[in-house]
């Protein structure tokens, strides 16, 4: 078994939840993304929302969320991708950046848009009722 070790930023407004799409890709995805060599979790989360958003994290404000593990969209089945996921404040004003095609809001009715480990987040959130 494979594990894509992953970091995911959980911004939520309005009862929405932003999401990005990647160019290529097929299905929408919370932002964030692999750290790169032996990057701590916050460092990591910071830079890819940078490079994919155009936004500072506020590193004091970083809250976790949870771990949540679901086969890799895309990949073979013996793929997981691990998703460590964070709250946090922002400055700046969000855009799509980098390989990011589309950031979009979108409700828990749109869990057929997201990848398989997205859609736990979706339910882990509908059920503490943090967005509907």
């Amino acid at each position: 078994m494979k594990i894509i070790d992953k970091l995911a930023w959980i911004e939520i407004k309005n009862n929405k939840i932003l999401c990005t799409k990647s160019f290529g890709k097929n299905k929408y995805y919370i932002p964030g993304g692999k750290r790169e060599n032996d990057e701590a979790d916050e460092q990591a989360l910071c830079r890819e929302i940078k490079e994919e958003l155009n936004v500072e994290l506020i590193p004091n404000t970083l809250k976790f969320m949870g771990i949540f593990q679901a086969q890799a969209h895309g990949h073979t089945a013996d793929t997981f991708v691990k998703m460590t996921c964070y709250s946090a404040s922002y400055t700046g004003l969000l855009k799509a950046d980098s390989e990011i095609e589309e950031m979009i809001w979108l409700n828990y009715s749109d869990k057929d848009k997201i990848s398989e480990v997205d859609k736990l987040i979706f339910d882990f959130l509908k059920e503490r009722n943090l967005f509907e």
